[in-house]
């Protein structure tokens, strides 16, 4: 089959969870999306699991494109850690919702956790590996406490809520980087 097609028809999954949530996932709403024939995205993916398993993996593929640099040192993960959250918010917000989406639909659809949660252990031990590269005395832990507010802060970037955004620290982006990683790993030590 047609690979680019496929990729076509991923992404348009992927928009589709994004707006219209997963109960909106259907063949004729990704065909609306992707711009093709009605019947074109069933001929590919003929159940609605079929379709709920490629947007999954078209959403991993797109992460795993993502270039992930391991900072050199606190300031540079701080920077590193704003981006990715700046880009959540702006142009990789679809995906964000997207992925919440697919997370929530994974409560019910038990199938989808085993992706999602090899997605998400592979999240975790970059930003463990990104903590380490920076200097850091990470523990588990610590990494840990890291990721897990980083994944807290998105539904609340994505969410047009400026109100829970300010009372979550979340709409001045570099003070909150650099105090989560101050509340995690004390304040920084600077040479003297």
């Amino acid at each position: 089959m047609n690979q680019e097609r496929r990729e076509r028809l991923g992404d348009a999954a992927i928009d589709v969870l994004a707006r219209s949530g997963s109960r909106g996932l259907t063949h004729r709403a990704v065909d609306a999306a992707a711009d093709v024939p009605v019947g074109t995205t069933k001929n590919y993916f003929p159940t609605r699991d079929a379709l709920l398993r490629t947007g999954t993996h078209r959403i991993i593929e797109l992460y795993a494109a993502i270039p992930r640099p391991v900072p050199v040192d606190r300031d540079g993960l701080a920077a590193l850690l704003q981006l990715m959250l700046e880009h959540a918010q702006g142009p990789g917000r679809v995906r964000v919702l997207a992925l919440l989406e697919l997370q929530r639909e994974a409560t019910r659809t038990g199938w989808l956790s085993e992706p999602l949660d090899a997605f998400a252990a592979a999240d975790f031990a970059y930003f463990e590996h990104a903590q380490r590269g920076a200097g850091l005395p990470v523990t588990p832990t610590r990494a840990a406490t890291v990721t897990m507010a980083l994944h807290a802060a998105l539904p609340h970037l994505v969410a047009d809520a400026p109100t829970a955004r300010t009372a979550a620290g979340l709409d001045d982006l570099h003070a909150y980087v650099t105090g989560l990683l101050e509340t995690v790993y004390g304040p920084p030590q600077r040479d003297r």
